[in-house]
């Protein structure tokens, strides 16, 4: 009784009122505000503050409401891995994804997903900070780049590769450049994150020279600098995955594609050990390799052919 007090409990808190709550599960609102009560009293503390517009916790209930969230979902968890040999996975599953891909390549991708696998409810999270998988709740994060001294699993789907590219409108108004040293005379785009000013380039002698990018524009969001590039307002290098679409699209040319010196990175799925065990884990690990491990955004021989780009800046 005392699993299902805590479970009415974190359902109220993430829903925001009894009321709410009552419908999840199946109650009455007084039902819920009456096993809520009956946990407080077990506990000797005051966890929810009660006003007329919402529910508020005390000190003690965010306490309390942290440790409850991982028990109750590692007693879901629990009993669908007892069960999985009985049916299909099943279960709410949490991901967390970085946007480029989560955007880009992921997000399309989920329907066909869902449609194979009808008793997985999704939690999708889009976002570029690295969450703390047990503080989150997240079953998986897919992450870009190395990922450093993780505690936990990580496996990787694919390696991502950057391009260098800009709008045939930009290239028709300034001009295309023929060598990393006719940077300096073009409007370039730049994600604010360590590195990412630095683009290298193969020397003629097999040595790699890297040109320090005086962008033009600085932005800390990649969505933000394709659809700068896209709009004409300068060359960008960003991954792949974010330029594959308007590159396909014509929107965005590769320039100095010759000459780039690609440094390919990992893109991986990161979890807590052990919870690949998980049927709906498991499944959706399958389905990243699946769908993903063969990059099927690559821009497989894309090069910087001049006679290409003057077309396409002439278009």
């Amino acid at each position: 009784m005392e699993a299902f007090d805590m479970r009415v409990f974190v359902r109220a808190m993430e829903r925001g009122s009894f009321s709410a709550a009552a419908a999840d599960l199946g109650l009455s609102p007084s039902a819920v505000s009456k096993l809520v009560s009956r946990l407080e009293d077990r506990l000797g503390v005051r966890l929810i503050v009660r006003t007329t517009r919402k529910l508020a916790l005390t000190p003690e209930g965010e306490i309390y409401l942290a440790r409850s969230r991982q028990i109750v979902a590692d007693i879901d968890d629990a009993e669908a891995e007892v069960t999985r040999g009985r049916g299909a996975p099943r279960g709410r599953l949490r991901v967390n994804s970085g946007t480029a891909f989560g955007l880009h390549q992921l997000a399309p991708a989920l329907a066909g997903f869902l449609t194979r696998y009808p008793e997985i409810d999704l939690e999708l999270s889009i976002t570029d900070r690295m969450v703390d998988l047990a503080e989150d709740h997240a079953d998986i994060a897919v992450r870009s780049g190395k990922v450093a001294d993780s505690p936990h699993v990580v496996r990787k789907i694919t390696d991502l590769e950057r391009v260098i590219c800009a709008a045939p409108s930009y290239l028709a108004r300034r001009g295309t450049p023929r060598t990393p040293s006719d940077l300096a005379e073009h409007d370039c785009i730049v994600v604010a994150s360590p590195g990412l000013n630095r683009w290298p380039f193969r020397a003629r002698s097999g040595a790699i020279d890297v040109v320090e990018i005086g962008a033009r524009v600085v932005t800390d969001d990649a969505e933000a600098a394709i659809r700068l590039a896209v709009a004409g307002a300068g060359i960008i290098r960003l991954a792949d995955v974010i330029c594959a679409g308007p590159i396909n699209a014509g929107e965005l040319v590769p320039v100095l594609a010759e000459a780039h010196h690609v440094e390919p990175f990992p893109l991986s799925a990161v979890y807590l050990a052990g919870r690949h065990r998980l049927p709906k884990v498991r499944v959706f690990l399958d389905f990243l390799s699946e769908r993903f491990a063969h990059a099927p955004w690559r821009l497989d021989g894309l090069r910087s052919d001049p006679t290409a780009l003057d077309e396409a800046a002439q278009a």
